[in-house]
């Protein structure tokens, strides 16, 4: 199956999220095949990293976002889990302190971009800059609604320098992120994830809502295209997002460079 076609967003597509179904898994199921699936998917990436790496002619940037609780932090654990750290940086975004706040918004981000060779994933990134700060007013809105534009001239300009951007929208029910949030609670080892502000940002959902579709509409392009995946089931959402790696970084048709002997 093709997960990069049944999942990608059409360029230039007015997205509407509740035509998505969160629980849908295309028709797999949570079995020992789907498992081998998953293990043989993730052994597959393990070796193109280290051609990418080896190769080092292009770099990769994988973007996660999503509502709270939808998975980026286990997407990163389970679906990364056997790439080798060497070739691999994940940089998390929190509230921008002083220094980040005296540039623009893309300051922050442009400076951690994997260089060739290297995965890059960002947990959360420049997107925070049409979304929390679009539901909490936090800037004019002629100021946030001009980033859509900016943003996609920015990843215009990583894909001409060789930095291939995927960006997954992990796609959660309002139902299911209260079933973490319980999860969590109960949980002495993911209690300390919970936090206060989880459950007052729930309040905006239908806000983020508003803001992930127009991020979605509006900067979903050929050159960094943005997935929906489903995300109800943990497991799908790891076969997904591992599958469509793979088989962006198959087609870089990637080749081990020659020995300095040898050129």
């Amino acid at each position: 199956m093709d997960f990069s076609r049944k999942l990608m967003v059409p360029p230039d597509k007015t997205i509407k999220l509740g035509k998505f179904d969160p629980a849908d898994t295309l028709a797999h199921d949570n079995d020992q095949k789907t498992e081998a699936k998953l293990e043989k998917t993730i052994k597959r990436l393990d070796d193109l990293q280290y051609l990418l790496y080896a190769e080092k002619k292009r770099a990769l940037l994988i973007v996660l976002q999503g509502m709270d609780a939808a998975g980026k932090d286990g997407t990163i654990r389970h679906v990364m889990s056997g790439v080798n750290p060497q070739g691999c940086s994940v940089t998390s975004f929190k509230v921008p302190n002083s220094e980040e706040l005296a540039h623009d918004f893309l300051w922050r981000i442009h400076k951690v971009v994997p260089e060739k060779g290297m995965i890059g994933i960002f947990n959360r990134s420049h997107y925070e800059d049409v979304l929390v700060v679009r539901v909490h007013n936090l800037v004019p809105k002629e100021v946030w609604k001009a980033r859509y534009d900016e943003i996609n001239r920015f990843e215009r300009n990583l894909e001409e320098n060789d930095v291939k951007i995927l960006k997954f929208f992990l796609h959660i029910s309002r139902e299911e992120q209260e079933s973490r949030f319980r999860e969590r609670l109960h949980d002495p080892c993911k209690k300390w994830k919970f936090s206060k502000a989880d459950a007052s940002e729930r309040k905006h959902w239908d806000d983020y809502v508003s803001a992930y579709e127009a991020v979605l509409s509006r900067c979903g392009t050929e050159y960094a295209p943005w997935f929906i995946i489903p995300s109800d089931h943990k497991w799908f959402r790891n076969l997904a997002i591992s599958r469509i790696i793979v088989e962006t970084l198959e087609e870089f048709d990637m080749h081990f460079p020659k020995s300095p002997e040898s050129s």
